[in-house]
């Protein structure tokens, strides 16, 4: 499988990252090639324009950004959904790699 690229955005980019170290250690389980990081919402665009990103996933706390995200990514083939809030609470890194799995298998 080629390297897909899955970026993590919260508020402050804090909290993902917990929740980034339980999805690489399941892809890295799992013999998936996955990149995963998180950032600041307020980064997003520096690094959407600097990095191949292949999935936009946001975290709960700023679900009311994904209009934005999706009209940012109109166009781009990149695509964004909010992070399912339990599997979230519960940093269940499995759960959030079948999310993104799924939206890069839609898009």
């Amino acid at each position: 499988m080629a390297k897909k690229t899955i970026m993590l955005c919260c508020a402050a980019g804090m909290s993902t990252s917990i929740l980034v170290k339980k999805m690489q250690d399941v892809a890295d389980k799992q013999g998936l090639d996955y990149e995963i990081f998180a950032c600041p919402a307020s980064e997003a665009d520096v690094k959407l324009q600097s990095q191949q990103i292949d999935c936009v996933l946001l975290g709960p706390q700023v679900r009311y950004m994904l209009d934005d995200f999706q009209k940012k990514l109109a166009g781009s083939g990149i695509p964004v959904e909010v992070i399912d809030m339990v599997a979230y609470g519960m940093m269940d890194g499995q759960k959030v790699i079948d999310q993104a799995a799924n939206t890069i298998d839609r898009k």
